[in-house]
C-alpha cells in the first residue's frame, strides 16, 4: 500500500512541474521582448510656431428661393389655357396662362362705344360753335351798318329797328358762349369715356398671367376650365393659379447663436457645404435681421448662394462655415496638446535635457484644430500632443516631431 501511495504522488505531481516550466519561459521570452530598463519613453512633439488661424462657427440651414410668388388672376373668369407645368423654366414677361371673361369683353366693346359717341358728340359741339360763331358774324356787321347808317344820317333808321338788330347781336354773341361750353362738356365726357376705355382694357390685360420674374414653376394649382376667384382680396380666399420661384440665386437661412450677433457682418465670404451633393459652395452675408427670436434667441442670417446650373434644389440642407475672426500670424499649438481644468489651461513641453515639463498658458482665437497661445510659450517651444498619462513631470523622454502632414492626420498620437 506504502509503494503505490507514492506512485500516485509522483504523477500527480509531474504535471504541475511540467506547467511551471512553461510560465517561467514564456514569463522570459515576454520580458525579453519588452524596452530595456530605463529607457525614456517616445513622445510625439510639435513646435509652436506662429501661423494664420481663424475661429469658425459651422451651422445648418436650408435653401429658399431668392424670389418667389403665388400668382392670382387680378379678375375672375374660367382658364381657357394653361401653358406651364411643374418645374418649366420662365422668362420674365412670358404668358403663363390665358382666363376667359366674357363679361369683361362686352365692358371693353361698351367702353370703346362710349368713347366714339364721344367724339362725335365732340364734332357735333364743334361745328355748332362753327355755326354759332357765322352766325354773330352776320348779326354784327348788319347791327353795326344800322348804327353807322343811323350816325350818318339821324331819323332814318328807326330806333325800334336798331335796338332789335343789337339783340341779334347779343344773342348771337350769347350762342357762341353756349357752343363753346357744350364742346368743353363734350370734351370732359371723351376723357371720361377713354378713362372707361383705359380700366376695361387694363383689366381685359389681366386675364394673361404672366412671369413677373425669370424662374421655374413650382407649382400648379389649377387646369384648364377650372373658375379663379380675383385675387384682389384676401377675404375672397382666392386660388393662386402658379408658384414661381427664382433659383438662380439662393438664400440659405442660418439661425445664428446670440452669442456670435456682434461678429457677423455683411460681405463674409463663406463657405457652404452642401451633403447631399458631395459639393462645397462659395456665398456671402447678404442680410441679417438685426433682432433676436425671443424663443430660440437666435438672429436670422442669409447667405446669397450663385446657383446658374440649378444643381441645388430648393429644400435642401447646407452646411455654412461662418468665419467670426481671423488673424494673420498668431502663435498657435493643436487643440490636442491643451488640457483644460476650467477657466485653467496646461501644456507639456520638452524642456532642456528632453525632460518633460508643465506650463500654464493663456489661450486666445481658438480655430477648428488650433488655439492661440497668448502667454506661456515662447516660438519654438516643443509641446507633447497626444495621451498625458504617460508621461510624468520631470521625466527624460524621446521626442519624436511630426511633421505638418502628421500633425492634421493625427498620425503619431500616443
Amino acid at each position: 500500500m506504502g509503494l503505490r501511495f507514492k506512485t500516485k504522488h509522483f504523477l500527480i505531481a509531474a504535471p504541475v512541474l511540467i506547467v511551471g516550466t512553461a510560465v517561467l519561459a514564456f514569463s522570459g521570452r515576454a520580458s525579453t521582448g519588452s524596452s530595456p530598463k530605463g529607457a525614456s519613453p517616445l513622445a510625439a512633439v510639435v513646435r509652436v510656431v506662429p501661423t494664420p488661424l481663424s475661429s469658425v462657427l459651422t451651422l445648418s440651414g436650408e435653401f429658399r428661393p431668392f424670389q418667389e410668388a403665388d400668382l392670382h388672376a387680378k379678375v375672375a373668369g374660367y382658364i381657357r389655357k394653361i401653358s406651364v407645368d411643374v418645374g418649366d423654366r420662365v422668362k420674365a414677361g412670358q404668358v403663363l396662362a390665358v382666363l376667359e371673361v366674357p363679361e369683361l369683353s362686352a365692358q371693353v366693346l361698351g367702353a370703346e362705344a362710349s368713347t366714339r359717341r364721344s367724339e362725335d358728340s365732340i364734332r357735333r359741339a364743334q361745328s355748332e360753335l362753327e355755326k354759332a360763331e357765322s352766325l354773330h358774324a352776320a348779326t354784327h356787321s348788319a347791327y353795326a351798318r344800322l348804327k353807322e347808317a343811323s350816325q350818318t344820317r339821324p331819323g332814318l333808321i328807326a330806333e325800334q329797328e336798331l335796338d332789335e338788330a343789337q339783340a341779334r347781336d347779343k344773342q348771337a354773341e350769347a350762342q357762341i358762349e353756349v357752343s363753346r361750353a357744350a364742346l368743353s362738356e363734350n370734351g370732359n365726357q371723351l376723357w371720361v369715356a377713354k378713362a372707361e376705355t383705359q380700366r376695361v382694357t387694363a383689366l381685359s390685360d389681366y386675364a394673361r398671367i404672366t412671369a413677373p420674374f425669370a424662374g421655374v414653376i413650382t407649382k400648379r394649382y389649377a387646369d384648364p376650365g377650372a373658375l379663379i376667384q380675383a385675387g384682389t382680396a384676401s377675404s375672397t380666399q382666392a386660388m393662386p393659379v402658379v408658384r414661381l420661384a427664382d433659383t438662380t440665386k439662393l438664400r440659405l437661412v442660418l439661425p445664428t447663436p446670440e452669442s456670435v450677433v456682434p461678429q457677423v457682418h455683411l460681405g463674409t465670404v463663406v463657405r457652404v457645404r452642401v451633403p447631399t451633393l458631395g459639393r462645397t459652395f462659395e456665398g456671402r452675408v447678404a442680410r441679417f435681421a438685426d433682432a433676436l427670436d425671443e424663443q430660440t434667441r437666435t438672429m436670422r442670417t442669409e447667405i446669397d448662394v450663385d446657383n446658374p446650373d440649378g444643381s441645388i434644389v430648393l429644400g435642401m440642407y447646407a452646411e455654412a462655415d461662418l468665419v467670426l475672426a481671423q488673424r494673420d500670424r498668431v502663435l498657435t499649438v493643436p487643440l490636442q496638446a491643451v488640457a483644460r481644468t476650467g477657466s485653467e489651461a496646461r501644456v507639456l513641453v520638452i524642456g532642456a535635457g528632453d525632460v518633460v515639463e508643465e506650463r500654464s498658458v493663456k489661450l486666445g482665437l481658438e480655430g477648428p484644430q488650433r488655439v492661440e497661445v497668448l502667454s506661456g510659450l515662447r516660438e519654438g517651444d516643443r509641446v507633447i500632443i497626444g495621451s498625458r498619462s504617460q508621461f510624468r513631470i520631470g521625466d527624460p523622454v524621446t521626442p519624436h516631431e511630426l511633421s505638418p502632414e502628421a500633425e492634421k492626420t493625427g498620425e503619431g498620437f500616443s
